[in-house]
């Protein structure tokens, strides 16, 4: 059987230490010839695809390299987490990922970068033995 999306992957596995939401939550524009066309929709849902910019908690993920875009294919825009006390960013956990490799070019040597896409994004449970 041939993945008719990304390759799924735990939350847990791809985010071992968590993730911060940073910004808003925006629609995806589709771009034809260098112009806006129009929302992006999702190939397999038909949904318009929605998207959050993340910071990866990991302190050893490469520096330049720990922001990431997940893109969310929902009918209503999805909505950030409530903010944690304390903390200058919204922490979030994202249910059903998938990751797509690709090879982007950057004007240097190509090196194989991820495509990540979400069912749902919402706030992480509390940690056992916590408040």
């Amino acid at each position: 059987m041939a993945l008719q999306s990304g390759i799924p992957v735990s939350f847990e596995a791809y985010f071992p230490v968590g993730a911060f939401a940073i910004g808003e939550v925006t629609p995806v524009i589709k771009w034809e010839d260098g112009q806006p066309h129009g929302r992006d929709l999702d190939k397999n849902t038909g949904h318009p695809l929605w998207q959050v910019r993340v910071i990866d908690a990991d302190p050893d993920a490469r520096k330049g390299q720990n922001e990431i875009t997940v893109k969310l294919a929902s009918v209503l825009e999805p909505q950030l987490p409530p903010e944690a006390n304390g903390l200058p960013f919204r922490p979030v956990v994202f249910d059903g990922l998938f990751v797509t490799p690709y090879i982007q070019e950057t004007g240097g040597r190509p090196r194989v970068a991820f495509s990540l896409r979400a069912r749902e994004m919402k706030a992480p449970s509390k940690p056992r033995g916590g408040e």
